[in-house]
């Protein structure tokens, strides 16, 4: 299987991809978890990232796109890949064709998880990182009587802290990039026939359901 995801910041990717990979092994390609590698690594990449990340936009095409290039181009992709955060723009999804048609890696769907815009920030100005092991969690779905970053990461025990670009502001100026930037390979991916859409609304164990449904 072979999918693009698509959907705003928040809209549940990164946690779907997890369960597709689970079900069907593909290789989970995320490009945020990428740069924010380089970012804590500070690397040439993660520097050139680091200001348009703080800011909420998008890092530029040519860095994303030579980054999954050369991903692909290391091996994997034969047995099926799930791409999550790339393609955001129309010259990113039209590098991403040639790419795949170069490797003979056909895409067999571009999946879109839809979710209202303002349970996407309701969402994400509760979401908590792990400074120790780096997972993620949401105070909404943390134990009655969690305190927000007083409370300990259930896995670790380490402190959680909300991240720069989950502030409101940023998360407002990134759903505004979202929509004037990402939105229309919607219609892209819909005009070539592999537009799937899935209403994420729900638990990540019921949304997981509906996109099976979805894919047959």
């Amino acid at each position: 299987m072979r999918l693009v995801l698509l959907g705003a910041p928040g809209s549940g990717k990164g946690t779907q991809a997890e369960f597709l990979k689970a079900e069907y092994g593909c290789a989970h390609i995320s490009t945020g978890d990428i740069l924010r590698r380089n970012l804590k690594d500070g690397t040439a990449l993660g520097l050139e990232a680091r200001a348009f990340m703080d800011r909420g936009e998008l890092a530029p095409d040519d860095v994303v796109v030579g980054m999954v290039r050369e991903r692909l181009r290391g091996g994997g992709g034969e047995k099926g890949f799930l791409m999550d955060g790339f393609p955001r723009t129309l010259p990113q999804a039209e590098a991403l064709g040639k790419i795949l048609e170069e490797l003979s890696l056909p895409l067999d769907a571009a999946l879109l998880l839809r979710v209202d815009e303002e349970l996407i920030v309701h969402r994400l100005t509760h979401r908590r990182s792990c400074r120790s092991c780096g997972k993620i969690w949401n105070l909404l779905a943390m134990p009655s009587g969690a305190e927000g970053e007083k409370t300990p990461c259930p896995e670790c025990g380490g402190e959680l802290y909300r991240r720069d670009d989950d502030a409101e502001s940023v998360i407002r100026n990134r759903l505004l990039v979202y929509h004037e930037q990402t939105a229309p390979l919607v219609e892209w991916y819909e005009k070539r026939g592999k537009l799937r859409i899935v209403d994420a609304v729900g638990s990540p164990k019921e949304i997981f359901t509906k996109i099976g449904a979805v894919l047959g």
